[in-house]
């Protein structure tokens, strides 16, 4: 018997997540059936989505949602070696027993050098949806400008990198003066810390006179009513997230872009990475390859100890991370 630690969600969010939504729980596990492994959790995920996903996919007292890699530890399933690695939506858990629906196996080929906690974010859910964002909803070509803003998020910082390497004009928006230094080590052409700039319109025209072909979405209000009227006409928007909105306690209402994107013929296209997961295999070495070509730098922030989640996670929609958030085990 093996036990385990889980974090649950105890009462739903209202408003800014806090130490009394979440309750730690143990519990002793089975053994594995036929069919079915015992995981150990080596690095978790904390993400944005959480806070929304939480209201709308979640009962209280259940094991919060989340993505884990985790070494196989036992095993009744012949696909599924002891001492193999996985990437599985486990939750914030310890040790999971499971079926091996919803498991995937860490390529086979995954450098001995470059830690399995890169498989959370930039060779991971993250980095797939900064790559098919550009490709798949925006479109990108060589020549065009790029806004992104929560740049040097997990999302974020893919989506300019791979703008560049795709040789595109990138401005990036970002919190911090630390956080704007860091989309300068990535090679972003313009920066913008939105918390201290006088005027965000007239940072983004100083930062872009032409104009914005294409605009990677990941904070909504505010932000998004002021950078819609500066794209260009035909231009392109992504909605990847809306970390502005997601702890309100009261929804935010307007401005409403309508005119504008009517006169710019604008397209605007929300998506999740799981559209394309057939995909993903091949979207992953394509990762894996720009990052050991040196084209891809992979942040993280990482928090040492299990217990440490709740925090994690608050941390992370406070704007605390750069890169990556990660849970070390």
């Amino acid at each position: 018997m093996v036990q385990a630690k889980a974090w649950l969600l105890a009462k739903h969010f209202d408003g800014f997540p806090t130490e009394s939504n979440f309750e730690l729980k143990l519990e002793q596990l089975p053994e594995p059936k036929d069919g079915e492994v015992l995981l150990e959790a080596v690095f978790l995920s904390v993400d944005p989505y959480m806070r929304p996903f939480s209201r709308v996919r979640m009962n209280e007292g259940e094991v919060m949602i989340g993505t884990q890699v985790a070494k196989v530890i036992q095993s009744k399933n012949a696909e599924f070696a002891v001492g193999s690695h996985v990437v599985g939506r486990c939750g914030w858990r310890t040790h999971t027993v499971c079926d091996t629906t919803g498991l995937t196996p860490v390529m086979v080929d995954w450098p001995e050098d470059v830690s399995l906690s890169l498989a959370l974010g930039a060779i991971g859910m993250p980095g797939l949806t900064a790559l098919y964002g550009l490709e798949e909803v925006l479109g990108l070509q060589a020549g065009e400008t790029l806004l992104v803003n929560a740049a040097a998020g997990a999302v974020g910082s893919v989506v300019g990198q791979i703008a560049k390497i795709k040789g595109c004009r990138v401005v990036g928006s970002a919190g911090s003066d630390a956080k704007v230094a860091f989309l300068k080590e990535l090679g972003f052409d313009r920066t913008i810390n939105y918390k201290t700039v006088g005027s965000l319109d007239q940072a983004l025209r100083e930062a872009a006179p032409e104009g914005y072909d294409c605009y990677f979405e990941n904070v909504g209000g505010q932000f998004s009513s002021v950078a819609i009227h500066q794209m260009n006409n035909y231009g392109r928007i992504a909605v990847c997230g809306c970390i502005s909105l997601y702890n309100d306690t009261t929804p935010q209402t307007g401005p409403y872009p309508h005119l504008t994107m009517i006169f710019k013929q604008l397209k605007m296209e929300g998506f999740m990475q799981s559209r394309w997961e057939h995909k993903h295999p091949e979207s992953l070495k394509r990762l894996m390859a720009w990052m050991k070509e040196g084209k891809l730098q992979c942040r993280e922030h990482i928090t040492e100890g299990f217990d440490n989640m709740p925090a994690a996670f608050m941390g992370l929609l406070q704007g605390e991370n750069t890169g990556k958030a990660i849970i070390k085990v």
